[in-house]
Order: structure tokens, then sequence, then C-alpha cells
């Protein structure tokens, strides 16, 4: 299948033409602003499907908008006239061709002549009247407040919040994406009908501009975002994508001791706390217990022996592992425990607790495992 997108360099147009060209089934062919207009000619005369996602949404002259968005449209459909050609048409909308606003009218212009173009040729024709898109590539301080956000506050920079009760709709571009290529994929029945993308996620920009503020500080305070919902996971995504280029890595802090060292990595009021430790050989760590607080432990690199004792009694059970091994160690409430690198170089422990550390309640009392 030959495939065509017009505005293929924008914001939605990348994303689509990436998920297209991982179809072994599929040819991709692009046209944006910057090509001659006889390359558009050549692809129409060939193009299977066409997603129509150029436009105008932010001229210099509001003239522009009609020029842009429902002007291009209908030169495209009286070109596909001319060469007596009815492919799949598939139309980026907005839900702005419901007002009564310059961008919003040359919309609903181009609308208007996809449909016509549909009843006249038999083709099909497929209209999405997309909200707000948000996801990686989009262009910041252009016309997306989730864009101009993430981008800001991946920089430290000021984001201005005019109104925080506003609710905006948006639409994820996987999503969008989706939409799309269900599109092209569905049986083929005549005419022009509307398309929707789901689920649209509705936020307040005092809400958006928290959240995303809540992922710039987990690099310092650590917790981990809350991730349950879709938009939530779509959010941070979207946020990770702006990050400064030499910014991706970050340092954690490092507590040394003459046992070694230890550094807390990630965490969450739901998921608990995970660290990660190294320590020298020789060195025993551990020789307490809890009453509620259960933890993991996962040898990375070295050689350890994880001892147990209950409380209650005396028998002492012993567990051998390795780095090599991968093995997971569960730490039960009510055995004091320790971890002794056993082996010639430094071990390497990955840790997981079911609550963080709490000074004022820390549930963590000192009691050697091994007596006398």
């Amino acid at each position: 299948m030959n495939v065509l997108v017009t505005g293929a360099a924008g914001f939605i147009g990348s994303n689509l033409v990436e998920a297209l060209r991982g179809r072994p089934d599929t040819t991709v062919s692009t046209f944006d602003v910057s090509d001659v207009s006889t390359a558009l000619d050549s692809h129409l005369a060939t193009a299977d499907a066409i997603f129509h996602l150029a436009g105008v949404n932010r001229p210099l002259d509001p003239a522009d908008f009609q020029i842009g968005n429902g002007g291009l449209t209908r030169s495209i459909c009286d070109r596909l006239r001319e060469l007596r050609r009815a492919p799949l048409l598939v139309l980026s909308s907005s839900t702005q061709a419901e007002l009564e606003n310059p961008y919003g009218r040359s919309k609903l212009d181009a609308e208007s002549a996809l449909r016509v173009f549909a009843d006249e040729a038999g083709a099909q024709a497929r209209i999405f009247r997309l909200p707000n898109v948000f996801g990686k590539w989009c262009r910041p301080n252009y016309n997306s407040v989730v864009a101009t956000f993430c981008h800001n506050v991946a920089r430290d920079l000021p984001i201005s919040v005019s109104d925080p009760s506003r609710v905006l709709d948006l639409v994820y571009i996987d999503d969008v994406v989706a939409a799309f290529v269900a599109a092209l994929d569905e049986a083929p029945r005549v005419g022009c009908e509307e398309r929707f993308v789901a689920p649209v996620h509705q936020v307040s920009l005092g809400a958006l501009a928290a959240q995303l503020n809540a992922f710039r500080a987990m690099r310092v305070d650590l917790q981990l975002p809350d991730l349950q919902g879709s938009f939530a996971r779509c959010l941070y995504a979207t946020y990770l994508s702006y990050l400064p280029k030499e910014e991706f890595a970050y340092p954690l802090a490092i507590r040394t001791d003459p046992r070694g060292s230890l550094a807390e990595f990630i965490k969450s009021p739901h998921l608990g706390q995970i660290f990660v430790s190294r320590t020298h050989p020789g060195i025993t760590r551990g020789n307490h217990f809890h009453h509620t607080k259960v933890e993991k432990f996962l040898v990375l690199e070295g050689e350890a022996v994880i001892r147990f004792r209950d409380i209650r009694g005396t028998d002492v059970l012993t567990y051998r592992v390795e780095g090599t091994a991968f093995k997971v160690v569960d730490i039960p409430p009510g055995y004091t425990h320790s971890i002794e690198n056993v082996g010639a170089g430094e071990l390497v422990t990955l840790f997981w607790a079911s609550e963080g550390f709490n000074p004022a309640k820390p549930d963590t009392r000192a009691d050697a495992v091994l007596r006398g």
C-alpha cells in the first residue's frame, strides 16, 4: 500500500510516519511545506491512502488560515478529480471547527471540501476532530501548553498559569496514531465519516503544572510519580522527551562509611523504597529486624551470605547468593537478618523496602543474628 502523509514534518505527522514505516506492507511518501508543489502532484497520482495533516494554525496573517487549511484541502481534492482517483482520505481536523474563529472556520471548510469530494468520487473519507494533542516531538512555545510546560519545567524556566482552574481536553499522540492506522486497516466503506480518538483526558492547568513540577522534583526527592492512570504514564513519558540532551543522567546522593556506600534510588508512598549498596569484603550489614516492614535483597555483583533468625528462637537460616544467579531473597517481619560479603571483591546489592524510612517510626530494631 502506498500511503501519503502531508504535514509529515509536523508533530502528528512525524509520529505517524514512524509508525507507518514500521509496517512491512506499507510504502510511505511524505509532503511538507518545504517541498515543491510538483512533488505533491506526483504523490497524489500513486497514493492508495492519504493522511492530510498539513495545515496552518498560527499565521501572521489571519487570511492564511483559509489558504493553508480549507484552500489546500480543496486543491488536493481538485487534483484527485483531475487524476480520476479516489484513494482513502483521512483529514486531521480540530474541535475548533465548531467555533466561530478564523482557524475553526478554515478547518470546517476543509471538512466540507472532503465531504463533497467523497460524495462525488465515491471515495472513502474519514475526519478526525482532534482536541489538544500531547506527546513527544511537539514544538514548545508554539501552540501546545503541554509542550511549553514540559520544555520549561525540564529547564527550570518559569511557566505562566493564567487560570489554574481552566480544564484542557487532551489526547495522547500514540492514541491518535493508533486511531489513524485503524482507519487505514478497517474494511472499505464509501462515504465521509467522523472518527474520534479515545481516551480524552481532562486536566486543569493548575493540576498539569503541579504534576510536571513533581516530575522535575523527583530527581531531588526521589519520589516516583503515581503512574496508575494512563494519563500520568503518558504525561511522564512526554515530560522526559523534553529533557535537555545533556541532562538525561543525574547523580544520586551517596552515603559512605567504613562498610562501603549506599544510595537511595526511588521512593513511593505506594511502592516503598529502592536503594543500592556497595559493601567491602568481610563486612556484614544489617543485624536488625522489623515488625511490619518487609524487604527484598538482590545481589547484583559479588558473593554473600544472608542469615536469618526468628527473634523468638536461636536457629539460624543461611542463604548463599551470588550476583551471577539473580536470586531474590525475601526478608519476612520478625526475623533479624544480616548480609555478609564473603567474596574477594565488592558486594553490590539492590534492596527494596515496602515502606520508606521514617525517622519518627523506623520499625527497625538492632539484634545480632549470630549470638555469643
